[in-house]
């Protein structure tokens, strides 16, 4: 007689679960002009994706497609769940289901000029997620903290060093409890220094299990923090993989071209 073993549904769900992000030939064309061209990858959940690639490869306009930023003119977007089809007519509901799954940080910090630090963090809580002033202020302190800037609450942008605005960015993103996190070269804009104070709070983020697709051109955080690494270049991917093996030994030409470019210029 066979032996019944009971089945593990814990174990069931965790071998379908969908991926965090899924891109299906996704397609971006500005007229005649082809900016992504059948763009397809995947992203687990509590993965971290780097993007690397010369500029003009389409990185920034992947990730703005992830999100709807910008409207993709092929393929399908998965984000948590939720599909989106170039095809055909995204609706306000979808397009407000998919934004409310994902957090977005750019290269510039787009914080409002005329508002505390807790007041940016605090009012898109309010605005979006309905929160009261309270709770919203609240949640706000506690990822001020988490950013390292618990005593920048009641400054002004203005006040701040380039490197706290991108953190208070960062802590405005998270306050709506995104499912993904995404980072549009959050460093481009800020000196090296600035710049580490950003990256440690992404490795925390990292640290902790939040999956992130990331544009960036510091290449040590592409190698040692991602998980995943895409290569781009001319609107497509031209290499995708473990990051330390293509670092250490890329396939292609394009790759090994661009990387002795970007490595040896530091």
């Amino acid at each position: 007689m066979t032996e019944h073993v009971p089945l593990d549904t814990k174990d069931l769900s965790a071998a379908v679960a969908s991926p965090a992000i899924k891109l299906e030939n996704v397609e971006k064309r500005f007229g005649d002009h082809v900016v992504l061209k059948q763009v397809s990858l995947t992203v687990d959940e509590g993965q971290v994706l780097a993007l690397i690639g010369p500029s003009g490869a389409g990185k920034s306009t992947l990730l703005r497609c992830i999100n709807l930023l910008e409207r993709p003119t092929g393929g399908t977007i998965t984000v948590d769940g939720v599909t989106v089809q170039a095809d055909h007519k995204i609706n306000a509901r979808e397009l407000a289901a998919l934004r409310s799954r994902v957090g977005m940080v750019f290269q510039s910090f787009n914080l409002f000029p005329h508002m505390t630090a807790l007041r940016n963090i605090a009012l898109p809580q309010q605005r979006v997620l309905g929160r009261s002033k309270g709770e919203a202020e609240e949640r706000a302190h506690t990822l001020l903290r988490r950013v390292g800037l618990a005593d920048k609450a009641l400054q002004y942008p203005g006040r701040c060093s380039g490197g706290q605005q991108q953190r208070i960015a960062i802590a405005r993103a998270l306050a709506l409890d995104p499912k993904v996190m995404l980072f549009d070269e959050p460093t481009s804009a800020l000196d090296p220094e600035l710049g580490l104070e950003v990256l440690k709070v992404m490795r925390e983020l990292a640290d902790e299990g939040m999956t992130m697709a990331i544009v960036t051109h510091e290449m040590q955080f592409a190698r040692d923090v991602s998980d995943h690494l895409v290569v781009m270049s001319d609107g497509g991917i031209t290499e995708e993989g473990d990051p330390q093996e293509i670092f250490a030994a890329p396939q292609q030409q394009r790759t090994r071209d661009f990387l002795r470019a970007v490595l040896d210029r530091r």
